[in-house]
C-alpha cells in the first residue's frame, strides 16, 4: 500500500511539472526581436512612366447570325478562312417565300391590267372616280406585298458585312437555325485596337492623337499605338478612364494581354520603395521604419508606380531605414533586428 501511494505521488508531481513547462509565457517578456530586412531610403532618378494593363481587340468583330428561322441549304464558312465583304456565307431554305412572291406577282399583273382598263373608262367618264381609286389602291397593295416578301427572301441569304477572318464554324449544313443561333464569328484583324484603363489622376496625360508604348509578355520588343478615343466619363466604381488606341505596324492576335506605358514628362529624383513594403489601411498607406531598434508605423503618401516600385511623396525622408521583408510580423513599437540592408535594384521587376 505504501508503494502505491508513493507511485501516485510521483505521477502527480510529473504531471504538475509538465503543465508548468508547457504553460505559455507572458507576452513580450521572453519573445525575441523580429528579424527583418531593410532598405535605406534614398533619392533615385526615375523616369515618369506609368504602366497599366491593356488588351488587344479586333478592329471590327461580329457574330454571324441568321435573321430568320429555317433550314440551311448552303453553308460557306471555312474554319479560320478569309472572306471579302459581301461574300455569301450561308443560305436558308426560301421555297415558301419564293412561292408567295410569285403568287403576288400574278395578282399584281392582273390588278395592273384592271387599273389600266378602268383608267381609260375614267377618262371618258365611263366610271366614277371611286371605282378607279379602288383598283389603283389594289395595285399599290400588291406592290407593297411584293416588297415585304422580297425583304424576307433577302434575309435568307447571309453575307459577310466586311472583309475579315472567320472564326470556328459552330453549325453543320442542313441544320435548322433560328436568329439566336451563332454560325461563326467574323473579325477584322489586319488592324487592331488596344483598350486599357488609366487611373483618373493620370487622365490629364490622355489626349487624342498622343502615342503610347505597348509591350507583350512574350516579347521585349516595344510597339507604338496612337490614342483615338476615350470614354466620355470616368467609371464611378473603379475611378478609371477607359482609353482606346490603334496599334501601328503588324497586328497582334486579339485577346492578347499587353502592358501600356505612358510617359509623364522628364525624369526626376524621388524616394522609391518596393510596392510590397507598403501596408494598405482603411484610412492611409503605411510603411514600417526602424527607429532606435523598434519598428514604427508611418503614414505615407504615394505617387507614381511602376516595375514593382512606388514613389513616396510624403511620410519618410532620405536616410530612413524602411522594412521590406517581414513586414507582416512587426508589431508597432516592438523590437526588431536588422538581418541585412537590401539594395533597391533587387526589387525592380
Amino acid at each position: 500500500m505504501q508503494k502505491i501511494i508513493t507511485y501516485l505521488s510521483l505521477a502527480a508531481l510529473l504531471i504538475a511539472c509538465k503543465g508548468k513547462k508547457d504553460a505559455p509565457t507572458q507576452t513580450g517578456k521572453n519573445q525575441g526581436p523580429t528579424i527583418v530586412d531593410v532598405i535605406v531610403a534614398g533619392s533615385s532618378n526615375m523616369l515618369n512612366t506609368i504602366e497599366v494593363s491593356g488588351a488587344i481587340v479586333p478592329n471590327e468583330i461580329v457574330n454571324i447570325n441568321p435573321e430568320i428561322s429555317g433550314r440551311l441549304t448552303y453553308l460557306n464558312i471555312p474554319d479560320g478562312g478569309r472572306v471579302a465583304q459581301g461574300t455569301i456565307l450561308a443560305k436558308i431554305n426560301d421555297a415558301d417565300l419564293q412561292a408567295a412572291f410569285n403568287k403576288t406577282k400574278v395578282l399584281l399583273d392582273m390588278a395592273q391590267k384592271t387599273e389600266q382598263r378602268l383608267k381609260k373608262l375614267l377618262d371618258i367618264n365611263g366610271i366614277n372616280q371611286a371605282d378607279y381609286d379602288i383598283a389603283f389602291n389594289q395595285v399599290n397593295s400588291y406592290k407593297a406585298d411584293l416588297a415585304v416578301t422580297q425583304a424576307q427572301i433577302d434575309k435568307t441569304v447571309i453575307k459577310a458585312p466586311f472583309s475579315g477572318v472567320l472564326g470556328l464554324r459552330l453549325i453543320s449544313p442542313g441544320a435548322y437555325v433560328t436568329p439566336a443561333a451563332i454560325l461563326s464569328t467574323l473579325q477584322q484583324v489586319d488592324r487592331v485596337k488596344i483598350d486599357f484603363n488609366v487611373p483618373e489622376i493620370y487622365a490629364e496625360l490622355i489626349h487624342k492623337g498622343n502615342t503610347v508604348t505597348i509591350q507583350t509578355n512574350e516579347s521585349t520588343t516595344k510597339r507604338t499605338a496612337v490614342i483615338v478615343a476615350t470614354d466620355p466619363q470616368i467609371n464611378a466604381t473603379t475611378r478609371n478612364l477607359k482609353v482606346r488606341a490603334v496599334l501601328q505596324g503588324i497586328a497582334i492576335n486579339p485577346g492578347t494581354f499587353v502592358k501600356v506605358l505612358l510617359q509623364n514628362g522628364n525624369s526626376k529624383n524621388v524616394i522609391m520603395v518596393p510596392s510590397n513594403a507598403i501596408i494598405p489601411d482603411a484610412r492611409a498607406k503605411k510603411l514600417i521604419v526602424v527607429k532606435e531598434g523598434k519598428g514604427v508605423m508611418v503614414d505615407v503618401e504615394t505617387g507614381l508606380r511602376g516595375k514593382g516600385m512606388a514613389e513616396i511623396t510624403k511620410g519618410i525622408k532620405v536616410g530612413d531605414s524602411v522594412v521590406v521583408t517581414g513586414v507582416l510580423f512587426v508589431r508597432p513599437k516592438s523590437p526588431v533586428k536588422i538581418r541585412s540592408v537590401k539594395q533597391l535594384s533587387e526589387f525592380v521587376k
